[in-house]
């Protein structure tokens, strides 16, 4: 059975600049047959316009690539936000780490894997299994 993963922002931008232990970590996450993929509408909205506006077509490609893999979606956008409001106030989460921690909860993801220092609040939550690939 694959363990359906929820990746943070961070991680497919340093997918595709492939830089560093980071970059090389994000990849292989990205490349593991024994994952399936959770997304939302919020992260397609945290890395998708920047590249789309100043049209650097590969970095959209490798986003769209990505999302067109995904097999868990999380769309129901209120129960979500209510969720990371929830999350936010009882882990002093950030408005963006909330509604990607609501989402991964909502798409049934069993791990939240992230670039964020161990030392930042997302680190608190209990609810999933959180994964730091910083170097």
């Amino acid at each position: 059975m694959k363990k359906i993963t929820y990746i943070d922002a961070c991680i497919l931008i340093a997918a595709f600049k492939a830089r560093g232990e980071s970059g090389k970590r994000a990849l292989e996450i990205l490349d593991d047959n024994e994952r399936e993929y959770a997304s939302s509408p919020f992260l397609k909205l945290e890395v998708l316009p920047k590249p789309t506006y100043f049209k650097r077509s590969l970095e959209v490609k490798f986003y769209d690539r990505f999302f067109d893999n995904v097999s868990h979606w999380a769309n129901d956008l209120d129960s979500i936000v209510e969720l990371a409001h929830e999350k936010a106030s009882g882990y002093g989460l950030a408005a963006m780490d909330s509604l990607h921690l609501a989402s991964a909860l909502s798409a049934g993801a069993e791990e939240f894997i992230t670039g964020e220092k161990e030392s930042k609040p997302i680190h608190r939550v209990q609810e999933i299994k959180i994964i730091c690939i910083r170097e």
